[in-house]
């Protein structure tokens, strides 16, 4: 069969085995040969390890001068009679196997990263591969819906603003097709599930878990990954239930900063610059920002994709006692995207930017492209027309 995609709106419905295999590759070629980490950690746990900036991290750590063994847990679905599986899935298989040839212990746990089962089969994997500790735990989650673990019941995340509506364009990929939406101010039970679903609880009950379990070592460390923006799309984001959300996972870190000293570890939140992944093109309003940011930073040649942000994030920053932090105790990998110089462009671009001009005057083709090549799409060097056997790929195990 050919696989080819197939896109509804903002979500890929279908996914390229070997164009996944072929990024992993690219990815791990760019950190080879990128500024080194040192004196990184050597047993790392990725909860999110699938795509975006939990698999760009796991790349960095394997394959970028730490040499790290991983273990990674992502929700994934592999092929079946309803497709061909996801691309994280894919992403998992070549991972290890690229891991493997080079020596590094690399074990994917597929579950619900919320469920007690996923956790007792992360910590048996801490004892059997680890030596019983972690080193690193990278809190790289992203999802819409978590179980309330007290009454069984779901808190479902609204990505909406507080107080006010926002009008604002939505790009559907599909057809690349502008759409104007206004979205709807967030009710408090709202904002109170979105924080639930995207805030802190949930990093620090996994961070619990394992000291309880006595799966931490000395000196362990933890992030997780974070945004703030800029006022272009404050509204919509720092403003909205997903800033809020965004302030209590910095809280948390705080507190997990208090528990990890314990293990004389720490605690931080990482603050990421703005890039296309699986989880932002949810986001409505914020295409214009993101495809006007895209052109304003590859004009002054300081674009970052995930990888890139990762790979600098651990040699330069995240590889010292005591990172570099901001007054709230963030680590900001965004300045760049911050830059004055770069505002001023995005700002610029989005004044003029309209349904009809929105592919000329931003980089649309840089924020499609890298939406496609999430799913092992557009990836130079692939053979798309492919013949490919439905049995070969049900034999590749993550």
């Amino acid at each position: 069969m050919v696989i080819e995609p197939i896109i509804k709106g903002v979500v890929a419905r279908s996914a390229h085995p070997y164009g996944c295999q072929a990024l992993v590759q690219q990815h791990i070629q760019f950190v080879k040969n990128a500024e080194q980490i040192k004196n990184g950690p050597k047993r790392v746990l990725i909860l999110g390890a699938s795509s975006g900036f939990g698999l760009a991290a796991r790349i960095a750590l394997a394959f970028g001068g730490s040499e790290a063994d991983t273990i990674g847990v992502s929700f994934e679905r592999g092929p079946s009679e309803k497709g061909v599986g996801t691309a994280g899935w894919y992403n998992n298989v070549f991972f290890k196997q690229e891991a493997e040839k080079e020596g590094r212990i690399a074990v994917n746990i597929i579950g619900d990263a919320f469920a007690q089962e996923t956790r007792d089969q992360v910590i048996e994997a801490i004892e059997t591969y680890f030596e019983g500790e972690v080193d690193l735990i990278i809190y790289s989650l992203a999802t819409g819906i978590r179980p309330n673990p007290n009454t069984g019941e779901n808190w479902v995340s609204s990505i909406k603003p507080i107080g006010n509506s926002v009008t604002g364009a939505t790009v559907l990929l599909d057809n690349d097709l502008w759409v104007e939406t206004t979205v709807e101010a967030a009710t408090d039970d709202e904002i109170e599930s979105t924080i639930k679903v995207m805030g802190g609880s949930d990093w620090e009950s996994w961070v619990d878990t394992l000291i309880n379990s006595e799966s931490i070592a000395q000196g362990c460390q933890t992030i997780a990954f974070s945004y703030i923006g800029s006022e272009a799309n404050y509204p919509i984001y720092r403003d909205g239930t997903l800033g809020w959300a965004k302030v209590d996972l910095h809280q948390a870190s705080h507190s997990l900063n208090l528990k990890l000293a314990n293990f004389n570890g720490s605690a931080y939140a990482t603050v990421c610059k703005a890039l296309v992944t699986k989880a932002s093109v949810y986001i409505p309003a914020f295409t214009p920002y993101i495809i006007a940011l895209y052109q304003a930073m590859k004009e002054e040649g300081n674009h970052e994709g995930c990888i890139e942000q990762m790979q600098r994030l651990f040699s330069s920053k995240f590889n010292q006692a005591q990172p570099p932090v901001d007054a709230e105790r963030l680590i900001r990998m965004d300045e760049w995207e911050l830059k004055p110089s770069v505002q001023e462009r995005v700002y610029e671009i989005m004044q003029n930017m309209n349904q009809e001009n929105f592919k000329q005057l931003g980089d649309y083709q840089g924020y499609k492209q890298a939406f496609m090549q999430l799913n092992g799409f557009d990836i130079e060097g692939v053979d798309y027309q492919q013949d490919i056997d439905f049995e070969t790929l049900t034999s590749l195990k993550p």
